[in-house]
């Protein structure tokens, strides 16, 4: 059964005007993303970093929260499959948090065109 569903849209003219855009990826991406996040070229960085932030916050409107405690922007990280799909990767707090909700299931689907960055997000319990 579907428990939420959320979805966001970030407009990479926003990004693109962020003054320390590592400062902004230091506090929004996780571990694993910010080293994906350091291998990319300043051009494809930005829409790395819009289309996680995007995904982070459709996750959370799916959940319905928003961010706050016990999930924050790092306590979710998005990751790509050997297909590229994206994944994903739960703190340890966030996880217990969202099993004790009775979610089972996470999607996460993202997609951008030209400066737009849309994410899609659904819980199923």
């Amino acid at each position: 059964m579907i428990y939420g569903i959320g979805t966001d849209l970030v407009d990479l003219e926003r990004i693109k005007k962020i003054k320390s855009l590592s400062a902004f990826a230091k506090k929004i991406l996780g571990n694993q993303e910010l080293k994906k996040y350091q291998q990319l070229t300043e051009g494809c960085n930005q829409s790395y970093i819009g289309k996680q932030f995007a995904g982070k916050e459709a996750f959370v409107k799916a959940l319905g929260t928003g961010f706050k405690k016990p999930i924050y922007p790092r306590d979710i990280q998005i990751l790509r499959n050997s297909f590229g799909q994206p994944e994903v990767l739960l703190s340890d707090e966030a996880k217990t948090y969202v099993e004790d909700l009775g979610i089972t299931k996470t999607h996460v689907s993202l997609a951008d065109e030209k400066n737009h960055l849309i994410a899609f997000a659904v819980l199923e319990t």
